[in-house]
């Protein structure tokens, strides 16, 4: 019986080893990660837009806009160096302008100040009649 548990024991310590030493070379080789590096990354195309209203503020980096309508909200632009602007633009101006959309930022691509409206003619008083 003694010796029928140290041939027992004897195949179990032996298997054990085997048994994990069998699984690892069955399991499949990661795939190398320059593979993934050869392929091109496809550039996400960047969504052009235009809206219109009257600024809010301007500066070298940022122009902030106030849209006319029932429910009014303000919208901000990155302005760059690449960014045309046509016009004087100025706080209390209307303005049209074109941007990129990418992500959450939209970029000012060309800004256009439209002309101020003159203002109306207010009439003159009359005059006095002579004596």
């Amino acid at each position: 019986m003694r010796n029928i548990t140290k041939v027992a024991a004897l195949v179990a310590m032996l298997a054990i080893p085997t048994v994990s030493f069998a699984g690892q070379a069955t399991a499949p080789a990661p795939k190398a990660p320059a593979a993934k590096a050869e392929k091109p990354m496809k550039k996400s195309a960047v969504a052009s837009h235009s809206t219109s209203g009257t600024v809010k503020s301007i500066s070298d980096t940022q122009l902030v806009i106030t849209k006319a309508g029932k429910a009014a909200k303000e919208e901000t632009f990155t302005v760059n160096a690449a960014t045309t602007k046509t016009g004087t633009v100025e706080a209390g101006s209307k303005v049209s302008v074109h941007y990129t959309s990418e992500r959450a930022v939209m970029t000012a691509t060309a800004i256009t100040a439209s002309p101020a409206k003159k203002a109306a003619k207010t009439p003159k008083a009359p005059k006095e009649p002579k004596k």
